[in-house]
């Protein structure tokens, strides 16, 4: 079981920046791809951001590209997204997710992954 404990969510103006982390709670991080979920009132869920377990590569949708930067810390155990230029489209609460261990691609859609946080709270004042 991965405990999965996100943070850094809050209220923002337009324009304005946050950064997102994850932690996670046991060993197995490092082998994992990880994502970035979002999810608006009355929308589905979306990836806005992906990356290997190795964190050599990443991918972002067209919607957050050039404006979110997902990273990791396998020695901490932790997931970061920066968002910068924020949106009042970007209000969501944000989940981050850890795929199948061992997986050395990109997880692209929630049934890839495997554990879920209990989400953030991103909330872009215009």
């Amino acid at each position: 079981q991965v405990l999965l404990v996100e943070s850094g969510g809050g209220l923002v103006q337009a324009g304005g920046s946050l950064r997102l982390s994850c932690a996670a709670s046991e060993g197995t991080f490092s082998d994992r791809p990880m994502g970035w979920f979002r999810q608006a009132p009355a929308k589905e869920r979306e990836l806005v951001a992906a990356i290997t377990l190795g964190g050599d590569s990443t991918y972002y949708p067209d919607s957050v590209k050039g404006r979110f930067t997902v990273s990791r810390d396998n020695a901490k155990s932790t997931l970061y997204l920066r968002m910068d230029s924020l949106k009042p489209e970007d209000t969501a609460v944000y989940f981050c997710a850890a795929a199948g261990r061992y997986y050395t691609g990109l997880a692209y859609i929630p049934s890839n992954y495997h554990y879920w946080g209990q989400g953030t709270q991103v909330t872009v004042s215009s």
